[in-house]
């Protein structure tokens, strides 16, 4: 029993350990989006989907020894695809279709490794039931679900902060091989297990009736909705705070820890407590859905709220688990609801809803299942209190998705984003036209004719970047960068002569910024967009010798990390002329990044200047907003006596650089 437990954690370990890590490696390539997680998700859910049909199979056909000879000769041929690294080639293209190359490059990288990985647990519960009588395999899942977990904690925490991605990457293949090793040995005593008699076919038990197809529904019904409400809450916290593994890590962790508790010792499944907090964690999501919280306090509901739901789905999954002899039907139905939840959530829904619905559908899902499941214990008067609360939780669900989209012009969404634009008269001067990006407004045009060329928001005359702009040469023309368009808002400083290059990834954005607002149109200045990641384009152009170079590629409230690097540092100071200014916007709810970009300057021996606004009332243009300015010394002693108020920039002690192998969230969380 050791040695199988033990090929069991190190299988779960490594299975969990490369998700974080092969995402994060992508992750820049994809324009630092918050659905690469969620696309990375569907990809090891079908993955693993493979593999526990891949098990059922040896499992139903093959007799015992020839299971562990094709398991060993497979396990021998997924060495040679080591050591797991990303193909670099994929980021030449990746934007064409990122949904499909976040596939593809996954598949190339770890595809046959990750299969393999996942068959383990149901495969040495099959060879446990096998060779152990009497023993009960199902607590080696709970064993395996505790080793992805302990996985997931020490990424960010133990491997992200001390090892290169590629170090990374070769530690990870030296415990895969290590891992084959104890799985060829597990084969091996299990070969010495198996009688003779036994060798010829699989054993049968003729006590264990086969599950109805009621009860395989119920199964990936329960599997489903646990999945569903794990990666929409996910996609929930990475887009408003950042796409960080951090906060990928921590709610997979709670699900994974639900199942942890449900199948090690089913008593930690309180039945009537969790079905209790159910309602409070209902309602909790809705005021999360309806108001925006401060970090601390939306991560710990929406955790808390998750670890419930998990509870409840897989506590009702291990209530009706089947004899060991249909296990590997178990954990495949299991598979197939975890890998349908993630499909849904990762691929049909972008494609098909304008605004994130997977959310609200998940709750109702569950809601449902729960109704469902409780059904036949309840007598009839209950049975009606039930189902009018189901009506009524429904309801308001219906009407918390129709505020993602009444009252807006326009409601588009894709792999990167949901985009909404709506009209409003707030008391200023007249109707304005606002662009919003989750929760955040990305940009805000002034409809009346006087008022239309008006730089508005973050980007207003008194504004850093502002200011930047006219602290420029106006006797020559000038050439400025945006990386991120928004409304496109910064062409109103365009004169004629001048040149404004636009890297904007997300199509939807520059279509929006044409159609709906007329900054672009009515810029005096020539406007040259440039599909595509900023930093990826950037990085292949030649030196653009720009006057000024922004950066403000927000994603909902989080700016990709991967554009605040000394790597994409590295990259904007190539294209600035030597006296050029880098003007990065930092304004953010969550996240205080000046340590950041301070250390960065620090590094490159630059000038990093603070320019904080806080408007008055009044000021119907200008939004509360940071901005730093990054220049040459010489250049930050050379500007106009009215930008002598930026405040220094000074490197916070023991600060540790971000780069594209390290980042850490919690350093900077406001």
């Amino acid at each position: 029993m050791p040695l199988f437990a033990a090929t069991v954690f190190l299988s779960a370990f490594l299975l969990f350990q490369i998700q974080p890590m092969v995402a994060k490696m992508i992750l820049p390539w994809f324009g630092g989006s918050s659905s690469v997680w969620s696309t990375c998700m569907v990809f090891f859910q079908l993955e693993l989907l493979l593999g526990y049909l891949y098990v059922h199979w040896l499992h139903e056909t093959l007799a015992p020894r020839r299971q562990t000879l094709v398991h060993v000769v497979l396990l021998l041929l997924s060495l040679a695809t080591l050591p797991v690294v990303a193909d670099p080639s994929w980021k030449d293209t990746a934007q064409a279709n990122p949904t499909l190359n976040v596939l593809g490059v996954l598949a190339g990288a770890v595809g046959l490794p990750y299969l393999l990985l996942s068959t383990t647990g149901p495969l040495m519960q099959a060879w446990t039931a096998r060779t152990f009588t009497g023993v009960m395999p199902y607590r080696l899942y709970a064993l395996s679900n505790l080793a992805s977990m302990l996985a997931l904690l020490s990424y960010p925490v133990l491997v992200e902060p001390f090892l290169e991605l590629r170090g990374q990457a070769w530690a990870w293949s030296a415990g895969y091989a290590l891992f084959v090793l104890a799985c060829a040995a597990t084969a091996w005593r299990s070969w010495r297990a198996v009688s003779a008699e036994r060798a010829t076919a699989a054993p049968a038990a003729a006590d264990a009736p086969r599950p109805t197809w009621r009860e395989c529904l119920l199964w990936v019904g329960l599997a489903a909705t646990a999945s569903t409400l794990l990666l929409a809450m996910t996609r929930h916290l990475t887009q408003d705070v950042a796409p960080v593994p951090f906060l990928w890590v921590l709610p997979l962790s709670l699900y994974l820890l639900s199942f942890i508790l449900c199948f090690d010792a089913p008593r930690y499944y309180v039945r009537p407590l969790f079905l209790a907090a159910l309602p409070p964690a209902f309602f909790g999501l809705d005021w999360i859905m309806d108001e925006g919280l401060p970090v601390p306090a939306m991560v710990a509901l929406i955790s808390a709220a998750l670890f419930v739901f998990c509870m409840v789905c897989h506590g009702e999954l291990v209530r009706r688990k089947p004899h060991p002899r249909h296990l590997t039907l178990f954990y495949l139905m299991l598979s197939l609801g975890g890998a349908l939840g993630g499909m849904f959530v990762g691929l049909l829904a972008p494609a098909i809803f304008s605004a994130y619905f997977e959310l609200p559908l998940g709750l109702f899902l569950c809601a449902l299942l729960v109704t469902a499941v409780l059904w036949r214990e309840l007598r009839r008067h209950w049975r009606i209190l039930l189902l009018l609360a189901l009506a009524g939780y429904g309801w308001r669900l219906v009407d918390v998705s129709r505020e993602f989209v009444d009252n807006y012009r326009v409601v588009v969404r894709n792999f990167y984003s949901q985009l909404r634009v709506s009209e409003r008269d707030d008391g200023g001067p007249g109707l304005k036209r606002v662009m919003v990006h989750g929760r955040i407004n990305h940009g805000q045009q002034y409809l009346a004719e006087e008022h239309r060329r008006t730089p508005t928001t973050y980007y207003c005359h008194e504004s850093g970047v502002g200011r930047a702009l006219f602290a420029l040469p106006q006797e020559r023309p000038l050439k400025l960068g945006m990386l991120g368009l928004g409304a496109g808002t910064l062409a109103a400083y365009g004169r004629s002569g001048d040149e404004m290059r636009i890297y904007e990834i997300n199509e939807q954005v520059l279509e929006l910024a044409r159609s709906e607002f007329s900054y672009l149109a009515d810029s005096a200045a020539r406007i040259v967009p440039v599909l595509g990641d900023g930093r990826l384009m950037l990085e292949a152009e030649p030196a653009q010798n720009f006057d000024l170079l922004a950066v403000d590629a927000f994603s909902g409230d989080s700016i990709p990390t991967h554009l605040l690097t000394l790597e994409a540092m590295q990259i904007y100071f190539r294209h600035l002329r030597p006296d050029g200014i880098l003007a990065v916007h930092i304004t953010n709810r969550y996240l205080d990044l000046r340590p950041v970009v301070a250390t960065a300057a620090r590094h490159y021996g630059k000038t990093a200047l603070l320019y904080a606004l806080e408007p008055d009332d009044e000021d119907h243009f200008c939004f509360s907003t940071d901005w730093v300015l990054i220049m040459s010394p010489e250049r930050a002693k050379a500007l106009p006596l009215v930008m002598n108020d930026g405040q220094p920039l000074e490197p916070r002690t023991r600060f540790q650089p971000w780069t594209d192998a390290y980042t850490n969230l919690f350093s900077i969380l406001k």
